[in-house]
């Protein structure tokens, strides 16, 4: 054995950053595994040291708490080791052409689950499943109303759609769909949340794979969202960062299907009706049902896929609470199937399988190794117990490297689906939370119940959120204690070299940890929000006719369910006009027309609100907007990771905090300059019966 000394391990480090640079330039998938492997050797290189260099305590306290932060970083570790085993070779499932006669195509149940939501929400999922190109003698749309509404059931008949009520509410969502599955019969069933609307391409995208692969039990698809998350609306740099579901939908997922182990997520996916019967329906242990349910259908030999395609579209969570109390039920859900239907236990799994499942449930125990990590230089600078027993030099030697290649490595696999260093953010917002749940739930894991994530709010005002920052507020105010502690002892006390280092050390940790925490506070400033209907940016041909049979062609900026702004050519008009807005299909030469009543033109852009007068106008509009089968296909529009810059947004977050109230967040989106477009003039199109033409439904602009 060939033992180094600090100065030859410098030598060591420095070596393997070097080839990081040099090997990292290339983009191929044997550069990522490489570098996924180097990170892991680099890794073990530092576990080493820790086992056997640096668990040396004067102390039981100093055991104590040095022995803990040790298992936070061997959860750290266990953990980038199964990312890296799931991301080693993502699929990239292509989707599957359907056999060219239609009459060969199988029936398909949409299943759109609600409780106590409000109809505005579950309408529009609703009209845009009625919406979906497919056969109508093979598809039938479902409210399955947990809620018992009779203005539910009056919606379902006056719109096409069936509705299901069933006479209680047991096992909650798991219970509801049950109930359904014993009273339809379509081959296959496609749940969408009841906030999820789906394009109308959904089924003809996704259904290949169900029909070419008879043992495909689930298909997958991810969940998108329009609206903004908190971290997006309330940070200064929110909209320039991925949302945080995108890492887990970009990249996990596609991971997990090479390894036939894609999670059911619970909407926005396709269900095999035998799958389903032979596990005896959706599990109803868990308050996680989805995943649960995924799990017992491998067991039983089933196969699931994964399509990273966005067909459907729905509202996140407007308010930080709301968001942390989601987030608690995940946690909850996933650590109970951990406790009751271990992946590393039982039949029927194979090994990759029961990694990538035991990844997903481990990965909800973040809590208490995240509040160890960011709390472990208090126990220096309050008590003097050094809980590393290592000289800065052998923490950069070793450390330092192992951090800069999983940081550098998780850049390079994430590219640009999720931020370095917000993780962290996404983490300690809930962490203080989470610590609970996890230890009540590993204890007494048939705690705890269903509870349905409250959307579609508004915000009428800017206001501090205390209910879901007080414990980081706490938390921070310790840890600004403990700063001031330290850097009190390096300018007034006359302290030796070592303790010098030693101070310097975890005052450095501890501004780490402090950033980490005002972020998450930051999160917690509540902008307005008082739109009802989100505008999604899209870039459209449409025509604008008025009544005197003028005619202005255009493109779309933006669209929502409220109406539509459009940039045209400048002229005078008169407010209140009513106008036709016609949209150019791509297919066969269609085109929808939709009333609506002109607001205002200025600067070359004129926005109109729709005319919806009946069911048949709100289901063309919801086709035009949500419907479209390119509407999400940038849901992935960012940049690639770069570490320092990402450092530096998250930083610049921690704005939100010391903003004026009232002040608004910069919206850091490119302003798209007005487009010049000629103007023609030409008669009004006509009905067969001579009137103009109002609310035809048609195909939607592809």
């Amino acid at each position: 054995m060939v033992t180094l000394s600090l100065n030859e391990q410098m030598i060591v480090a420095l070596v393997c950053v070097a080839v990081f640079f040099i090997v990292g330039r290339r983009k191929s998938r044997r550069t990522q595994v490489f570098l996924e492997v180097l990170s892991a050797l680099v890794s073990l290189r530092y576990l080493t040291w820790r086992l056997t260099e640096t668990l040396d305590f004067d102390t039981w306290t100093q055991g104590v708490l040095g022995v803990t932060l040790l298992l936070a970083e061997l959860y750290a570790l266990y953990m980038l080791f199964l990312s890296y085993f799931q991301t080693i070779s993502p699929l990239h499932r292509a989707p599957l052409p359907l056999p060219a006669n239609p009459d060969d195509w199988p029936t398909v149940d949409i299943f759109i689950p609600t409780y106590d939501e409000a109809l505005s929400i579950v309408r529009l999922t609703v009209l845009g499943a009625l919406g979906i190109d497919w056969p109508p003698d093979k598809v039938n749309v479902y409210i399955l109303d947990d809620g018992r509404r009779e203005e539910f059931a009056r919606f379902a008949e006056a719109c096409g759609a069936r509705y299901i009520a069933r006479p209680d509410n047991a096992h909650a969502k798991a219970g509801n769909l049950n109930y359904a599955i014993k009273h339809t019969t379509g081959d296959h069933i496609l749940i969408l949340d009841c906030d999820h609307i789906p394009t109308r391409a959904f089924l003809q995208i996704a259904m290949g794979w169900m029909v070419s692969d008879s043992k495909i039990a689930l298909l997958q698809t991810p969940h998108h969202f329009y609206s903004p998350d908190p971290f997006q609306r309330n940070l200064a740099v929110g909209y320039r960062t991925p949302p945080e579901g995108n890492l887990f939908y970009g990249v996990i997922q596609d991971g997990n299907d090479f390894w036939d182990a894609t999670f059911f997520c619970g909407s926005c996916a396709i269900l095999r009706r035998k799958a389903i019967e032979e596990i005896g329906g959706f599990a109803t242990e868990t308050v996680t049902e989805d995943a649960h349910t995924a799990l017992r259908m491998q067991r039983k030999g089933w196969s699931t896929a994964y399509l990273r395609i966005p067909l459907a579209s729905g509202l996140a969570t407007e308010r930080l609470i709301t968001h942390i109390g989601q987030r608690m039920r995940w946690a909850r859900g996933m650590i109970q199937i951990f406790r009751v239907d271990n992946p590393m236990l039982g039949p029927g799994l194979k090994l990759g399988q029961r990694l990538c499942y035991l990844s997903a449930m481990t990965s909800f125990f973040f809590a208490i190794p995240r509040v160890i990590f960011l709390a472990s230089p208090l126990a220096f600078l309050f008590f003097s117990q050094n809980i590393i027993a290592a000289s800065p030099l052998a923490v950069g030697v070793y450390a330092i490297p192992h951090m800069f290649h999983s940081i550098a490595t998780a850049a390079k696999v994430n590219k640009g689906w999720r931020y370095s260093f917000w993780s962290e953010v996404y983490e300690t917002v809930m962490a203080l939370f989470l610590v609970r749940v996890t230890i009540v739930t590993m204890l007494f894991p048939s705690k705890g119940k269903f509870n349905v994530t409250e959307k579609g709010g508004v915000l009428e005002r800017e206001e501090f959120d205390l209910t879901a920052t007080y414990p980081n507020i706490i938390f921070a105010g310790i840890m600004a204690l403990g700063l001031l502690r330290g850097v009190y002892a390096l300018i007034f006390q006359h302290l030796d070299i070592i303790s010098e280092r030693a101070y310097a050390l975890n005052c450095i940790w501890s501004v780490i940890s402090l950033i980490i925490l005002m972020a998450a506070i930051s999160v917690g400033r509540e902008t307005k929000q008082l739109r009802q209907n989100h505008r999604i940016e899209a870039q459209i041909p449409v025509t604008v006719y008025d009544y005197d049979g003028n005619s202005s062609h255009g493109i779309t900026e933006d669209v929502s369910m409220g109406g539509v702004a459009i940039h045209l050519p400048w002229r005078e008009v008169t407010p209140d006009q009513p106008v036709q807005v016609v949209i150019h299909a791509v297919l066969d030469g269609e085109e929808m027309n939709l009333p609506a009543i002109m607001i205002r033109s200025a600067r070359g852009k004129a926005v109109f609100t729709w005319s919806i007068s009946n069911i048949q106008v709100e289901a063309a509009v919801v086709r035009f907007v949500f419907g479209r089968a390119d509407a999400w296909l940038q849901w992935n529009n960012y940049e690639d990771d770069r570490p320092l810059r990402s450092l530096w947004s998250l930083i610049l977050s921690i704005k939100a905090l010391f903003r004026r109230k009232g002040q608004m967040i910069a919206h850091s989106r490119p302003k798209k300059k007005p487009i010049a477009l000629p103007v023609e003039r030409r008669e009004p199109t006509t009905s067969q019966g001579g009137q103009k033409q109002e609310g035809k439904i048609s195909r939607a602009a592809s």
